[in-house]
């Protein structure tokens, strides 16, 4: 065992958005370098830890094993003993059915320092998602959490003559491939068929829903709604109950919405769609890729008009951190002019103390190839700095003006893979699907194969609309402006139709 020896973090993410992890756990996140995590964790949360950390997928999930409970234990202590913080992230509270015990049991044997960051159990989270209160006064005086999901009794719980006796609030995980027996066997040790009942599958599941009936047909209710796991059974009077009503509504409340794109993208959407209600995915991610280095010295600091162009966020950072590598002082650049697509693009150069002398109204390589043709002088040049599949119409029209252009990719983008299998089985069940350019379409049908049908695509600008025509022949929207707050208001606008 390494003498540098590492530690584990045992975190309970929650049941739902990232907005549900505690602070000490977003804490621990943002400073491990592994990552062993469970199914049906919220991309939000993964992309909280660094850059550099080593993500490892380790869920469990019933008919859908992936590794066994010994497997992931053994490779906490594997990571731990090589001097690593690991994050072990599970859903809901790892305490509550969620074997965090025998992990723990298995760090003590092995001498690693571990903590334990409690999260919100989806025994509790789901059914107050669904306004169904586990307790209430003069309803429910208590609660009583039971997996259903056993290797002896069938499958049944144990105690079933005793909990069917009980007054107070029932919660079953685990056992919707058993609903039925388990309705069956309560009213068999005594409990009233009429008793109030509900299955909730919500947070992250791939398929929401909340059905309500009675012991007596909550099954054939469920079966009919096409119910599916995970999911949490609630019987008792609390069961009835729906404080919801009433409750703050948002705009796109219920609606899942797909991203496509970079992070700064995919994290700029989430913000927004968020706070109208959405559930949000990351199903592809566009990852910045530095290509080698130019001497950037020779091309620019040389006292002659370039027009340097950046049709991208992506371009300004990478171009400013070649600067900084390469030690050229911004004041070399100061016969050069500025050109970008986009306020995003504009307001990031800005931030670097340059303001560009030309953003097109319009966002597209296009609209800025018309007004270069119409700005460039005689004496002057274009250099663009961008991704190495940029559009060509730009040079093109550049060129056929007689513009010198030297067109410079500094970066290329690739699809983060592990997305693709994290997500494959719920893409084609999103209500909406957005995409921020041409590269993101591409990319994604590259992981995905095709467009599914189920979700409406929305995306930005006429290039990537024409891009996503060519994958798809049902209708799509395409967002007024080129900006992260135009999708969000072309999903509210089609949602209220």
């Amino acid at each position: 065992m390494s003498d540098n020896l590492g530690c584990v973090y045992l975190i309970g993410a929650g049941c739902g958005s990232r907005e549900l992890l505690t602070l000490k756990g977003l804490d621990r996140l943002k400073s491990c370098d592994a990552l062993v995590y469970d199914d049906l964790i919220d991309d939000g949360i993964l992309d909280i830890v660094p850059e550099s950390c080593l993500k490892i997928y380790m869920g469990k999930r019933s008919g859908k094993h992936s590794a066994a409970q010994e497997e992931i234990s053994a490779k906490l202590i594997e990571l731990a003993s090589e001097g690593k913080k690991v994050a072990r992230l599970k859903g809901g509270d790892p305490f509550v059915f969620g074997r965090g015990g025998e992990e723990i049991i298995a760090l003590q044997k092995a001498g690693i320092p571990f903590e334990v960051i409690p999260g919100i159990s989806s025994s509790i989270a789901i059914p107050a998602s669904a306004g169904i209160p586990v307790t209430h006064r003069g309803v429910s005086r208590s609660f009583h959490v039971i997996t259903a999901h056993s290797a002896a009794n069938d499958g049944m719980p144990e105690d079933l003559p005793e909990l069917a006796k009980l007054h107070g609030t029932l919660v079953f995980l685990m056992g919707l491939g058993k609903l039925k027996e388990l309705a069956q066997e309560l009213q068999k040790e005594g409990m009233s068929g009429d008793t109030p009942a509900a299955v909730i599958s919500g947070g992250n599941s791939p398929n929401p829903a909340a059905v309500r009936g009675c012991l007596r047909d909550i099954a054939e209710r469920s079966r009919i709604a096409g119910v599916k796991p995970p999911a949490v059974i609630v019987v008792g009077k609390t069961a009835a109950m729906e404080l919801n009503k009433g409750s703050i509504k948002y705009p796109l409340e219920g609606i899942r919405v797909g991203l496509t794109g970079t992070d700064s993208i995919c994290g700029k959407l989430t913000e927004v769609l968020e706070k109208e209600g959405a559930a949000v995915q990351i199903v592809e991610r566009s990852v910045v890729e530095e290509l080698p280095a130019e001497n950037l010295r020779e091309k620019l600091c040389d006292g002659k008009t370039h027009w340097l162009v950046f049709t991208s966020a992506n371009g300004v950072r990478v171009f400013f951190k070649r600067l900084r590598e390469q030690k050229i002082d911004i004041r070399h650049l100061h016969s050069c002019k500025f050109a970008v697509i986009g306020a995003p693009t504009g307001s990031l150069l800005s931030d670097m103390g340059i303001y560009p002398e030309l953003c097109p109204a319009v966002f597209t390589s296009e609209a800025l190839g018309r007004e270069l043709c119409e700005k460039v002088g005689d004496d002057e040049d274009v250099i663009l700095l961008r991704a190495d599949n940029g559009a060509e119409i730009l040079p093109k029209m550049l060129r056929e003006k007689g513009i010198a252009v030297e067109d410079i990719a500094i970066y290329s983008l690739r699809p983060d893979e592990s997305l693709t299998e994290r997500n494959k089985d719920r893409v084609g069940k999103l209500d909406y699907l957005t995409f921020s350019s041409a590269g993101g379409v591409r990319l994604f049908c590259s992981q995905y194969g095709e467009i599914p049908e189920g979700p409406k695509c929305v995306c930005i600008g006429e290039v990537t609309a024409k891009e996503l025509s060519k994958h798809t022949e049902r209708p799509f929207i395409v967002a007024e402006s080129s900006t992260v707050q135009s999708i969000a208001e072309a999903v509210i606008s089609d949602v209220q139709l």
